[in-house]
């Protein structure tokens, strides 16, 4: 579908091979008069006719009755167009990065490729606004949300090893503060972005992940090597970090290969709601109009003839 037209609910589509198998089979195999044929004697039955006492059946009245359930079934499908003010909803889908600066990432020699990846995530984001949030021993609001790729983009790629004081690798923190500033935001469908080599993932941090799908948000994750792991840095873990995405219903993606995030991240806002489960905020809902179009071959059932 295209970004101003779309089907809420394709499924009902369906419908319509079922609806024109049983069109073909009535077609095919319902007689004029149904199964009196076969249950009355045919001498009886010429008899009967003979008096005029038999009025056939119309067909007619089969290829209504399929009509309007067709329009019915595409009625169901939810065709929709897209609000014009769509955009007035962008804040309750917003864009979370949230910035592994522990030391096997800050210093594991891949930080460049982890703040680059960051920023093409903003930019996938489009006009949504954007918050950033860092974390190692310690989470912290970097940049609160907006839609400045500038000035966010100056914020990433200042950030170093010394952005975040408390040493350690604490991700669940990292994730709490980003649920609790869509919260505030009042979002309700949100992509939140670890960036991360997937050190430090814990209970808690699949508690968070789990606690951002139930608050109808996505988690995502993207893995940053470590190639140059600094002494006593928590170990690169891209298992627990891909299964930390399939928990909060996101895409998983890696440095080399982040294609599969980005198009998560680029969805529209309308989009986005509808799978959300907030359509109605974002798309005008045509089906209801077609429901009137099923009303003209309904009116044809109860003509009586002459």
């Amino acid at each position: 579908m295209s970004e101003a037209f779309t089907l809420l609910r394709p499924a009902w589509l369906l419908a319509l091979p079922v609806l024109a198998l049983l069109a073909w089979r009535a077609a095919h195999r319902a007689a004029p008069l149904g199964d009196w044929m076969r249950a009355i004697e045919p001498h009886l039955f010429a008899s009967l006719r003979a008096r005029g006492a038999v009025l056939p059946g119309r067909r007619q009245a089969q290829g209504a009755l399929v009509a309007a359930a067709a329009i019915l079934a595409l009625a169901l499908t939810g065709p929709a167009l897209q609000r014009g003010d769509g955009a007035g909803f962008r804040n309750l889908d917003a864009t979370i990065l949230v910035m592994d600066l522990s030391r096997s990432v800050a210093e594991g020699g891949r930080l460049d490729a982890a703040r680059s990846l960051a920023q093409s995530v903003a930019e996938a984001a489009g006009t949504r606004q954007v918050a950033l949030v860092v974390y190692a021993g310690d989470a912290y609001v970097a940049a609160t949300p907006t839609t400045d790729r500038d000035a966010l983009g100056t914020v990433l790629f200042a950030l170093d090893a010394a952005t975040v004081p408390d040493r350690g690798s604490h991700p669940a923190r990292g994730l709490a503060l980003a649920r609790r500033t869509l919260s505030e935001m009042g979002a309700v469908a949100a992509d939140v972005v670890l960036v991360s080599d997937g050190g430090g993932i814990d209970d808690p941090a699949r508690r968070e992940a789990t606690g951002l799908a139930r608050d109808g948000h996505r988690l995502h994750t993207l893995f940053v090597p470590t190639p140059a792991l600094p002494p006593e840095a928590p170990r690169a873990d891209r298992g627990a970090l891909d299964r930390l995405a399939g928990i909060g219903g996101g895409a998983a993606g890696e440095t080399d290969a982040p294609a599969a995030v980005l198009a998560a991240v680029s969805e529209t806002t309308a989009g986005h709601l509808a799978a959300g489960g907030f359509a109605v905020l974002a798309w005008q809902d045509l089906g209801r109009w077609l429901l009137l179009g099923a009303l003209v071959p309904a009116l044809l059932l109860f003509r009586r003839s002459a």
